[in-house]
């Protein structure tokens, strides 16, 4: 199929992939919680004739079968808000405590107006398409869950696309940028470290130990891993963000409990930080005559770009949307001259990255002078709407492109 004639297509499709977004934004839900987000998923691909199946605690999983045989392209989808108050003055404005601050509802409307494209061209498929709609993307959970559920065999999965919609970007709406070939996102591990002391009385110090002292060496110790023990180029950031002791002015409590995360680009620089938390809290707080215990709770790898998928998919950017509106990370750097290969926030579909050959594209929506100066998880963020037809055709027209040269 021409790129023009599948973008006009998509156009056709705006005003319903609009209502999708938006009845998404109005009534968000987290992580695996997913109840009315779920069944609105699957009426909505019923509805269009494909056979929607459960994956793991909450996912969606839906096939296009194109009449010629293939290999099979899965495209993905993240489902799941933010625990955020909104902020943002819109008409569809989310009221329960809840928000779509990373634009998860658009990937989800976006995949929605891709099935509808794709079961219409189904005669042109050579292959397969899976579409995976995932759960708990913001608690780094979702895709290990679909991946364990089996989402990538039965029929296997040859290669994989996610789209990510980015605020702020400045790029006209509907631009996309493909991802370089390597890591583009770092991997995440978030921590506890529990410490335990003795409690005791203010005024007597010495009948106790302090937990308090012991956390404070923590802290402060840990910071010297970036400043000390890692290279230059080994980028990472290791955040605690919470510290929780006490409850009495003049009482020493028996706990203090700590949490935050590690961002890493490489894992083997990943593994040398995590080795030296536990070290450093352990060592310290023994010290200080108290018991440190880390604890890692959930994370997830790299994300790994495929050079090959990299190279086509820029290229069928190209096609169908034009030098102007498509770019690879290649060419952002030949023009400013720094990197922007990569982004400092995880994303869980690097489960799928380490499995099969998967590419992340970043898809523009709306300039800073357009009014979308917020960035993601930011209460008072919004996206521009015109992006939802592009992401559509973007995801429709990588994987028939793909399924037809392979």
């Amino acid at each position: 199929m021409k790129a023009e004639d599948l973008m006009r297509e998509a156009k056709e499709y705006e005003e319903q992939i609009t209502e999708f977004r938006r009845k998404l934004h109005k009534n968000p839900e987290t992580g695996f919680d997913l109840k009315n987000t779920v069944a609105f998923v699957k009426e909505e691909l019923e509805k269009i004739g494909l056979k929607p199946e459960d994956c793991g605690k909450s996912g969606v999983v839906a096939l296009i079968e194109g009449k010629k045989t293939g290999k099979v392209f899965l495209l993905r989808a993240d489902m799941d808000a933010l625990p955020v108050n909104e902020e943002a003055e819109v008409d569809f404005k989310s009221e329960n405590g809840k928000m779509h601050a990373c634009g998860h509802d658009t990937h989800t409307a976006m995949l929605l107006g891709a099935a509808s494209l794709l079961n219409a061209h189904r005669d042109e498929i050579h292959g397969t398409v899976k579409l995976m709609f995932q759960p708990a993307e913001e608690l780094l959970e979702g895709a290990k869950d679909m991946v364990e559920s089996g989402v990538l065999e039965n029929p296997h999965v040859d290669a994989a696309l996610m789209i990510h919609i980015m605020a702020g970007m400045p790029f006209e709406t509907g631009t996309v940028i493909v991802s370089a070939p390597g890591v583009s996102a770092p991997a995440a591990d978030y921590f506890q470290i529990e410490i335990q002391g003795k409690g005791c009385h203010g005024s007597m110090p010495n009948t106790g130990a302090d937990p308090i002292t012991a956390a404070a060496h923590i802290l402060v110790s840990l910071q010297s891993i970036q400043a000390r023990e890692i290279g230059m180029n080994d980028r990472a950031a290791l955040t605690v963000g919470t510290v929780q002791a006490g409850s009495a002015a003049n009482v020493i409590p028996d706990t203090v409990t700590m949490a935050g995360t590690l961002r890493a680009f490489d894992e083997e620089t990943r593994e040398f930080i995590k080795k030296r938390l536990i070290d450093i809290s352990e060592n310290t707080a023994q010290v200080f005559r108290t018991k440190a215990k880390v604890t890692f709770t959930s994370g997830c790898p790299t994300l790994i770009n495929d050079k090959d998928l990299s190279v086509s998919v820029s290229g069928y950017m190209k096609d169908l949307l034009g030098d102007k509106k498509a770019f690879s990370v290649a060419e952002l750097n030949e023009r400013g001259g720094g990197s922007a290969s990569k982004t400092s926030g995880s994303e869980d579909f690097a489960y799928v990255s380490h499995q099969v050959p998967s590419l992340m594209l970043a898809l523009a929506g709306g300039k800073p002078e357009d009014g979308y100066c917020y960035p993601q998880h930011h209460p008072m963020v919004k996206f521009d709407e015109k992006s939802l037809a592009v992401g559509s055709a973007v995801y429709a027209y990588s994987a028939m492109r793909w399924l037809g040269e392979h």
